[in-house]
């Protein structure tokens, strides 16, 4: 895979249906046609009905591919390619609503590498973005999500969000008739041991920061893609939702 002088990015992605009857969960990590190290990586999850949700996520994953092929790099801004892609995103699951079963909805975490190491993100709902130097969690995005304003507000600890029966109660997301809820920034530097990861939230559910690090630090990225589906799916005992995720590592030129 192209990368920064010095470095070299590599990356996996998973995805798994869990035990649900349908897939609407979409990853992809996609590398810039023409800037040698500059790399995507876009997780969505969709919500509404069978077609509804898988529509929404699809439309996530295309509207990302569509603007990172025309974007270019040595001129444009990254932050405001991500905010385009939230934005568009945005309107284009709201035009799948004509034709979709039920309302869709859908999550977006996405990140974008630069040649020159640095990382913007952006997410809307309860996809996350963990970013980790070695095993060590450095930053993680905040849900947007009814548990998380808890957890803000100081009503209930990290420990009992994990299992608040309304985890699944967001505040923002894209779809919805107001305009979508975002948070975005910025790492200014990536260094050689860095991983980060984009994942739904029927991957994240069952970790905890310090386990995925362990995980990201050990092991290649597909190695590590498979054994965090692997025991998400034996934690969930036959309960899972779909799950999705996206790893790089920046690692050492040999």
């Amino acid at each position: 895979m192209p990368s920064p002088p010095g470095f070299r990015l590599s990356a996996a992605t998973g995805t798994h249906r869990g035990d649900r009857p349908y897939q609407q969960d979409r990853v992809e990590v996609m590398t810039h046609p023409y800037s040698s190290g500059c790399l995507l990586a876009v997780v969505a999850d969709g919500m509404g009905g069978k077609s509804g949700g898988r529509k929404a996520a699809d439309q996530v994953i295309l509207t990302s591919e569509q603007l990172f092929e025309r974007f270019v790099p040595s001129e444009e801004s990254a932050a405001e390619l991500l905010q385009q892609l939230v934005t568009e995103a945005h309107l284009m699951i709201k035009l799948t609503a004509i034709s979709a079963e039920e309302e869709p909805h859908s999550t977006l975490a996405a990140f974008l590498i630069s040649a020159d190491r640095r990382c913007h993100w952006v997410h809307s709902g309860d996809s996350r973005i963990y970013w980790f130097r070695g095993p060590h969690l450095i930053r993680r995005t905040l849900d947007h999500s009814f548990v998380q304003r808890l957890v803000d507000e100081g009503q209930i600890s990290e420990a009992e969000a994990a299992t608040h029966p309304q985890s699944n109660l967001l505040t923002g997301c894209l779809g919805t008739v107001q305009d979508p809820t975002l948070s975005s920034s910025c790492i200014e530097a990536l260094a050689v041991g860095d991983s980060l990861m984009c994942c739904s939230d029927g991957l994240w559910h069952y970790f905890t920061p310090g386990e995925i690090g362990t995980v990201l630090n050990a092991l290649p990225a597909r190695e590590a893609a498979a054994l965090l589906i692997n025991k998400a799916r034996l934690r969930a005992h036959k309960g899972g939702d779909n799950l999705s995720l996206a790893i790089v590592n920046i690692q050492a030129l040999d």
